[in-house]
């Protein structure tokens, strides 16, 4: 298992406090779910995670799962070094994804951040919206986790991630659940409780959320509770649901 992550709310760069290198921290929580597995951790704290190549090379190495826990739009996944707000650390661009060559070991991908997985995008975006098309990226032509999914010879076998603007438990004021949460119980259902059906897990790990944090439908929207709603209902599955993790055995 291989797990990117870096700073995620580095000191003063969000108005609210956070623990120290947050994105890690959530990555260490999953890999405590995930025995049995060897761990390659690519953190920016321990300068394992520089630039895409480090994620490349780890990738095409072959692994069973696939978990980034940081920042995202349509074309880029990326992070902070530690405790620096100004500069970030890329971790895969759309374009880097080309150069996965992972054949035959294509790892079930968690994408932590935001809009990796909003796939209304197109070219035309451009001439609808020029100037929106190029601040939130929604001018590429295919989303991050799509392109992760269909990319023949490499890349990942299933992709989960947000379609929309990611939340944290920082964005709530119970500072609980959101996308903390929800990433980490994928690899809880199926490391700790055993679900080995893809689908199965993606929807035992949204019950799971929705036991933790019950959506109180009436509140306005900003509370707490829709920000439980949006956590879910953006947490979409690009890949086929019927899955056996790991295969039949022959």
């Amino acid at each position: 298992m291989v797990v990117v992550a870096g700073d995620t709310y580095p000191p003063g760069s969000y108005n609210f406090s956070t623990p120290d290198f947050e994105g890690e921290n959530n990555t260490r929580i999953t890999l405590s779910y995930m025995t049995g597995f060897k761990n390659v951790t690519l953190w920016t704290s321990t300068s394992t995670l520089t630039g895409p190549k480090d994620v490349i090379n780890a990738v095409n190495k072959g692994c069973g799962f696939l978990f980034f826990d940081g920042h995202g739009n349509p074309r880029i996944w990326s992070t902070h070094p530690p405790n620096d707000k100004k500069n970030w650390t890329n971790g895969l661009l759309i374009t880097d994804i080309s150069k996965l060559k992972n054949k035959n070991m294509y790892p079930i991908c968690v994408v932590g951040g935001c809009h990796n997985s909003q796939f209304d995008v197109a070219l035309t975006n451009l001439l609808k919206k020029p100037k929106e098309a190029i601040y939130y990226s929604t001018w590429a032509p295919e989303c991050w986790s799509w392109k992760m999914t269909r990319k023949i010879g490499g890349g990942s076998i299933a992709t989960i991630g947000n379609t929309g603007l990611g939340m944290t438990k920082e964005d709530k004021s119970s500072q609980e659940g959101a996308s903390d949460f929800l990433d980490s119980q994928f690899f809880w259902e199926y490391g700790i409780n055993g679900t080995d059906i893809l689908g199965e897990v993606w929807g035992k790990a949204i019950t799971n959320y929705l036991n933790n944090y019950p959506i109180n439908w009436s509140t306005p929207a900003g509370w707490d509770y829709a920000y439980d709603a949006k956590t879910v209902q953006q947490w979409t599955l690009f890949g086929d649901p019927s899955l056996k993790i790991g295969g039949y055995q022959i």
